[in-house]
């Protein structure tokens, strides 16, 4: 195993990471409040943190759906969360061409699952020499994902993670098979989960992304216990209110409580 720096916080090397943070930049002053709430929560908990938002949701169910506030204001969201919260930054990009202008504030480029395989994407994220987070797609297995790993590692990424979201599974639904964290964790990099987009049913809102917030604790309890290097939540104080994926958004102070019972899982899987 390769261990992934993201300045202070690493990966790979037996310390669970958790990534979380509103699903989309909703304003500048709400993604500040969640990250200072989110940072003082993993620091009680000695939780090492990276806060992630999106800037521009692009693969939304409708043309209504709120997307974020685009590149430019998003980019200077992020950069003033970075600074004044002092915590690293992930966000994803869906474009080529957003690569270098993203990787020139945030410390690690996301690739949604949708564009695991899309080469030149994952290209220009690696030339960046930032870390580069690939999520697996809902199509592909497991062990599908050391293709996309590949183009990465070869293209001078400043590191790899990979996240599991789910498996397309009929209908309107995802699965997690726990068999793939190990697996993905025998390709050589560290392997996160993310525990809220694995709980949506897309499409099953009626022009909008359903969920079942419900099995939030259940699903990271198993996850972490199957060995992940780190937990991906999406977190909001009022989840109802939440202008992207509300329906499998963990709420804000139910937070607190989770880490606490993940880090008593995650000694006890270490041990």
């Amino acid at each position: 195993m390769q261990p992934v720096h993201v300045g202070p916080v690493t990966f790979g090397t037996g310390t669970l990471v958790l990534i979380a943070g509103p699903c989309v930049i909703e304003s500048e002053a709400h993604a500040l409040d969640v990250a200072h709430a989110v940072a003082a929560v993993a620091r009680a908990a000695q939780v090492p943190y990276i806060f992630k938002a999106s800037f521009d949701k692009a693969n939304r169910t409708s043309l209504a759906s709120f997307r974020g506030p685009g590149l430019e204001s998003g980019l200077r969201t992020l950069a003033r969360i970075k600074a004044e919260v002092g915590v690293p930054v992930l966000t994803d990009i869906h474009d080529a061409s957003q690569a270098a202008p993203v990787a020139a504030v945030v410390d690690v480029l996301q690739i949604p699952a949708f564009l695991c395989r899309q080469t030149d994407l994952l290209v220009a994220a690696a030339h960046t020499g930032a870390v580069v987070n690939i999520k697996k797609g809902q199509f592909l297995a497991p062990a599908d994902m050391r293709h996309p790993l590949e183009k990465v590692r070869v293209s001078g990424a400043g590191g790899v993670l990979l996240t599991e979201r789910g498996t397309s599974f009929g209908y309107h639904n995802l699965v997690v098979d726990m068999r793939a964290f190990p697996q993905m964790r025998a390709l050589g990099v560290p392997v996160i989960y993310d525990v809220t987009h694995s709980l949506q049913l897309p499409g099953a809102g009626d022009g909008r992304t359903a969920g079942q917030a419900e099995y939030i604790a259940t699903m990271a309890s198993a996850g972490v216990a199957a060995g992940v290097d780190g937990v991906f939540m999406e977190v909001h104080e009022e989840p109802a209110r939440a202008k992207s994926d509300a329906e499998n958004a963990l709420r804000l102070d139910l937070l607190p409580a989770l880490l606490q019972r993940l880090q008593r899982i995650h000694a006890a899987a270490q041990a």
